[in-house]
């Protein structure tokens, strides 16, 4: 499984991008789909998680009330929208894939995810 993630890039501070993740078979489509993100010299961190349904989304406090995870799945893609960005946004992000039927307490652990992408650089100028 191949996960790709796209949609990163050089924005102001206020400003908006949209990520997106497709994987290269179904698996997007049959997944609870998270973002994290990892900035220079820091640990990996949760950012958000839709249910396989995407019926459930949950957010790092951080990013709540400026982040939207959602995903498509006839185009078995999970997009993340990114408003209000702050310096403090830039990270490398990657997406992940899980693909038990339910989400379980421990969704925001990078252990939980089986399959990733590379990642997409956001930066964000002050």
């Amino acid at each position: 499984v191949q996960l790709q993630a796209s949609g990163g890039g050089l924005v102001q501070a206020g400003g908006s991008l949209r990520l997106s993740c497709a994987a290269s078979d179904s698996t997007t489509s049959n997944s609870n789909m998270a973002w994290f993100r990892q900035a220079p010299g820091k640990e990996l961190d949760f950012v958000a998680v839709i249910s396989r349904n995407g019926v459930a989304t949950y957010y790092a406090d951080s990013v709540k009330g400026r982040f939207t995870i959602s995903r498509d799945n006839t185009k078995a893609t999970v997009y993340l929208h990114m408003n209000s960005l702050k310096p403090e946004d830039t990270a490398v992000y990657y997406c992940a894939a899980d693909r038990r039927p339910y989400l379980s307490g421990t969704y925001y652990s990078a252990n939980y995810y089986a399959y990733w992408g590379q990642g997409t650089q956001v930066t964000v100028s002050s």
